[in-house]
C-alpha cells in the first residue's frame, strides 16, 4: 500500500507541508506531477488526513497548555464526546485505554480559564491534570 517513496514523501511533508511538489520530486527522484499524484492517492486512501499548521499559542495570548486525563462517571460517553468536539479551547482529544477514559490537550489564556474548563469536565467525571512547562518537540 505504502512504498519506500511514499514514506520519503511523507517524511518531507512532515518537516514542511508547504514544500513544492517539484522540490520533493527532486529529493525522491520523481517529477513534481508524480509527487502530486502520489500525495493525492494518499489523501484518497486516508493515509494523509490533513495538512496542518502549528502555531505558538503563547504568542497568541494562550500561554497555558494543560493535559487532562478524564475518568468518566457514566458509561454514556456521547455527551462528553460532543463537549470535546465543541470546545474551542481543546486542541486535541483521544479516547484511551489504560489509566483513564479520555485524554485531551487544551490551550488557555489564564488560570481562571483553566478552572472554568475543569468545572465543565466535572459534569462528566473526574480528571487528572498536568501542565506543560515547555515544549520540546
Amino acid at each position: 500500500m505504502i512504498d519506500h517513496t511514499d514514506k520519503a514523501i511523507l517524511a518531507l511533508l512532515k518537516e514542511n507541508s508547504r514544500r513544492q511538489w517539484k522540490e520533493i520530486g527532486e529529493t525522491v527522484h520523481l517529477t513534481g506531477q508524480a509527487v502530486a499524484a502520489r500525495v493525492q492517492a494518499m489523501l484518497d486512501r486516508g493515509v494523509i488526513e490533513a495538512f496542518t499548521l502549528r502555531v505558538d499559542s503563547g504568542k497568541l495570548g494562550k500561554p497555558l497548555r494543560a493535559f487532562v486525563t478524564v475518568f468518566m462517571a457514566s458509561s454514556d460517553h456521547s455527551a462528553f464526546q460532543r463537549f470535546l468536539a465543541g470546545e474551542s479551547r481543546i486542541t486535541e482529544a483521544h479516547r484511551i485505554g489504560g489509566d483513564g477514559c479520555y485524554w485531551f490537550s487544551a490551550e488557555l489564556a489564564t488560570q481562571e480559564d483553566l478552572n472554568q474548563l475543569l468545572e465543565q469536565v466535572l459534569r462528566f467525571g473526574n480528571y487528572r491534570i498536568q501542565l506543560s512547562i515547555g515544549r520540546i518537540k
